[in-house]
């Protein structure tokens, strides 16, 4: 357990109003959490001060050899007054995952989950409770030793921040359109594309300008080797609706994220009776189901955006509309249970929820 010390900021600031529309990651909370690292004493001076910036050498191996990671997860307003986190156990697993990959001192689950914990409840006034906002909280790791030469680094700090945040798209669930790469590629089998680290968005960022200047939302990855096998849709996975059937690419190739909400996604359609499939998903079989008339709905899942609708996707200049171009029931009925459970406003049947405690941890079983 974390001995944290809380030093209060002197200057607080204003909190966006109920008035005030918040655009995702542009506002941060009064104070965040720090934890640093050095080899041979393992973890230690957990402690939340005022927001502020870092201090770090030029020569922190984060700047040149990229070791870091970072997780997502957010907190929400239910209508009760109560804050609650949703499944933040799996961000504690998945962040062993990460950390472990990438040769970084792995922060035990039940301190991960005490710092989140501790930091929201100081800050529980900023979750804000306009419809569709949350309080985005992003813990991640840097390499912080001040040497060049490309090994583990000595010494790490982990780090917490919050901002209060409206929906990831401005559009909020108005389908999008997916440019379709076929051109660069995201992650290799054997390479990190299944973890939360910088380098996997720093790599995908050429697809999304190309995605923009075509005048779409975002790309579309397929896989490394064949470039065949459709993979992730920018920050997040994909799910297709073809023939009745809820069919998403399986992690099994070791370069796609395994998403929060991707697992809850599926959960819930088995619970509803829909067929599910996790398995390779051909380029070539999906324009073949469109040409069928088979592809009922696409959409994205994310702890940002939830759910992300799909109106139309462009592969080599052809583009493939989506049914009508608009929301698929499907998709609607899963970003309200979602969103439904993560505000506390529908049951949770399979006790996704944690309620912020002001106690130095959730309870919850690692």
């Amino acid at each position: 357990m974390l001995d944290i010390s809380i030093t209060r900021t002197g200057n607080p600031s204003a909190k966006p109003g109920a008035d005030k529309a918040l655009r995702f990651g542009r506002i941060f909370t009064d104070h965040m959490f720090l934890l640093d690292y050095t080899q041979g004493e393992g973890w230690h001076g957990a402690r939340i001060v005022p927001f502020g910036n870092l201090s770090l050498s030029p020569a922190a191996m984060v700047f040149h050899y990229a070791q870091e990671m970072f997780e997502g997860l957010k907190a929400y307003r239910a209508p009760d007054g109560r804050t609650l986190l949703f499944r933040p156990d799996m961000n504690a697993r998945r962040m062993g995952t990460t950390c472990a990959r990438l040769c970084i001192p792995e922060v035990p689950q039940e301190d991960f989950l005490q710092a989140v914990n501790t930091l929201v409840h100081l800050e529980k006034d900023w979750v804000p409770s306009q419809e569709g906002s949350s309080l985005y909280i992003r813990p991640y790791i840097i390499a912080t030793e001040g040497v060049l030469g490309v090994a583990p680094s000595k010494t790490y700090l982990f780090v917490i921040i919050l901002s209060p945040s409206g929906s990831y798209y401005e559009g909020g669930l108005t389908p999008v359109g997916i440019w379709i790469e076929d051109d660069y590629v995201r992650a290799a089998p054997g390479g990190m594309g299944y973890l939360k680290a910088g380098g996997n968005y720093a790599c995908s960022l050429v697809g999304q300008v190309k995605a923009h200047g075509a005048g779409y939302a975002q790309a579309l990855w397929l896989d490394a080797v064949h470039r065949r096998f459709i993979e992730e849709v920018g920050a997040m996975n994909i799910f297709f609706k073809i023939a009745g059937r809820v069919v998403t690419p399986d992690l099994s190739c070791g370069s796609i994220l395994a998403g929060v909400t991707r697992d809850s996604v599926l959960t819930l359609c088995r619970d509803w009776g829909i067929q599910t499939e996790e398995r390779p998903i051909a380029i070539d079989e999906l324009l073949e189901c469109w040409g069928r008339g088979e592809v009922e709905e696409v959409f994205g899942t994310g702890t940002a955006a939830v759910i992300s609708p799909v109106g139309r996707l462009c592969y080599k200049d052809t583009v493939h509309t989506v049914g009508d171009g608009g929301i698929g029931p499907l998709s609607r009925r899963l970003y309200d249970e979602l969103t439904g459970i993560q505000y506390g406003r529908l049951a949770d049947r399979h006790g996704w929820t944690r309620e912020v405690q002001g106690t130095v941890n959730l309870g919850v079983p690692i």
